[in-house]
Order: structure tokens, then C-alpha cells, then sequence
């Protein structure tokens, strides 16, 4: 079993503090520790969600993003990210949606989804939710997903979108620019020996929503498939 450790956290915390080089570098046996400790929970959550889904991630250490932030473009000059995090890729064209997680004392989450949707796959999704938002619907109002995550998630147009009609009844759904949905958890849960079947029970309740987009993106609107 592989627990999250208090000092993986504590590392965090104090990175958030004193997020400089010297500092880091100082430090960096810490974070090597907790990097290790964080990829060896995502390696067994990783075996553990593969044994209902087919991944392209290989294990839990490439499924880590770096610490290191891109800060070019940036106004907040930290060199550091005070999180660690990742996701899991689905392997293939017919499986949409991906996996994330993110740990960072005062914000764990769990889930995934769609961030980042390409203005075509965007389009398409709009194509059937105009036609049908019931499935989708659903979906959202299952008992297991509102007792896991509670809502979706995702920025939305403050009106319908073009080519819409601002009286379409699933306005609400066309309006979305993203879908996704994260559990959040209390450092105790993090902390404890339950975190990565909570974590797999998590991933595993966005499956009929992954498998609703994926039928969608993978076909035209008349039903054929598209890959």
C-alpha cells in the first residue's frame, strides 16, 4: 500500500514559503523524497484504475508533471509550483477525457474530464447536446456522481453560443466551455490508508460520463463512426 506521507506535505507547505532557487536546491533531497512518495501512490492508483480501463501512461512516475514552472509569459515569476500533480492518459482514439490528480496542502483533488477541448470536438459536443441533453443530463444528476463530486465543472459563456438560440432549452449545457469533475479531500483523507481506493472510486465514477463524450467525439451526427 502506498500512503501519502505528512512530510510530502509539509515539504509543500514550506516550498509555498521560500519558493526560490537556493532554497529548493537546499532542499532538494526533500523533494526527491516527496516526489518519489507521489509517484509511488499514482503507480499503485495507475495498476489499480488499468484493470478496468486501457491507459497510455506507464506508470506513476511519467504520469507526474514537472515542478519546475514555465514563467516566460508570466506576471507571477515563482520558479516552483507548490503542488504535485499529474494525469493519467486513456490510450486510443475511442477513449476520450483524462485523469488528473493534484496535491497541495489546502487543495487535494481527485477527478478529470474536459479541459482543454478543441474548438472541434467543442462544436460536435454542442451538434448533440442541442439535439439531446438528456444522456448528459443523466449522467450529471446520478446519485453516484453527485455524491462523489457533487456538480460538473468548467467555465460557460455568459450566453448561448453562436448559432444557438438563447431560449434553447439546454442553453445550460450548450453554454459550457469545459466539462469536468473533481473530488476533494481533507488532508486526513490524503493522509490516510484509504486515499488511493477513494482516489480510484473517484476515477472510476467519471467512466459513464468519459463513455457518453467518447461516443459523441468518436461519431458524426448521424451516428457513424468518425476514428
Amino acid at each position: 500500500m502506498s500512503k501519502i506521507k505528512k512530510s510530502t506535505l509539509t515539504f509543500l507547505s514550506q516550498l509555498a514559503r521560500n519558493n526560490d532557487r537556493n532554497w529548493f536546491q537546499e532542499n532538494k533531497p526533500r523533494y526527491e523524497a516527496a516526489r518519489d512518495n507521489v509517484a509511488a501512490f499514482a503507480d499503485e492508483l495507475l495498476g489499480k484504475l488499468a484493470q478496468s480501463d486501457v491507459l497510455e501512461t506507464e506508470n506513476g512516475k511519467k504520469s507526474l508533471f514537472r515542478i519546475y514552472r514555465d514563467v516566460r509569459f508570466s506576471k507571477n515569476k515563482a520558479p516552483y509550483k507548490t503542488a504535485l500533480s499529474g494525469q493519467f492518459k486513456r490510450d486510443g482514439k475511442l477513449r476520450r477525457g483524462g485523469y488528473y490528480y493534484h496535491l497541495e496542502p489546502g487543495d487535494f483533488v481527485v477527478g478529470g474530464g474536459f479541459y482543454g477541448i478543441e474548438s472541434h470536438d467543442l462544436k460536435r459536443i454542442r451538434e448533440e447536446l442541442a439535439v439531446d441533453g438528456v444522456p448528459l443530463r443523466e449522467i450529471m444528476a446520478d446519485p453516484d456522481f453527485v455524491r462523489v463530486f457533487g456538480y460538473m465543472r468548467g467555465e460557460e459563456l455568459k450566453t448561448a453560443p453562436r448559432g444557438y438560440d438563447k431560449d434553447h432549452p439546454n442553453v445550460d449545457l450548450l453554454r459550457r466551455k469545459q466539462f469536468y469533475a473533481f473530488r476533494e479531500f481533507t488532508e486526513a483523507e490524503v493522509l490516510s490508508d484509504e486515499f488511493v481506493d477513494l482516489s480510484l472510486e473517484a476515477l472510476l465514477t467519471l467512466r459513464p460520463f468519459f463513455d457518453y463524450f467518447s461516443d459523441v467525439l468518436t461519431t458524426d451526427a448521424n451516428g457513424e463512426l468518425i476514428v
